[in-house]
């Protein structure tokens, strides 16, 4: 096992690999897909946080069920934590630019690619 791999076993209680794999591979497009629903539903972000906390524990079970990793592992949970909360953020904030710019085009126009601002 290399010092990189041993480091991320003791703290995060996997190998990079399988952290990477685990967060950007199998529960990356279900934060994303969070993320766009909760902003499609015209509902508060906070509900963007309490359901990628909910995808962070169900990492941690398919990490410990799939690759050996540690269930109880609380830096392994924030780290996976904080990964979907960063994707499901991005794609709230992607959905709701979009809406607000569609649904009110006498009122906002698109500024950049996760804002708008009023027309003047």
């Amino acid at each position: 096992m290399s010092p990189l791999d041993a480091f991320m076993f003791e703290w995060f209680g996997d190998t990079l690999f399988n952290v990477v794999v685990l967060n950007l591979v199998l529960v990356g497009p279900a934060s994303l897909a969070t993320g766009h629903a909760v902003a499609l539903t015209w509902r508060h972000w906070g509900q963007v946080v309490f359901y990628t906390g909910l995808l962070s524990a169900t990492l941690r079970f398919l990490d410990y069920a799939l690759a050996g990793g540690e269930l109880g592992s609380v830096a392994g949970f924030l780290l996976g934590w904080a990964v979907q909360l960063a994707l499901g953020s991005f794609a709230y904030r992607l959905t709701r630019a979009r809406q607000m710019v569609r649904q009110y085009p006498w009122l906002y126009r698109r500024k950049g690619l996760l804002g708008w601002e009023p027309r003047h």
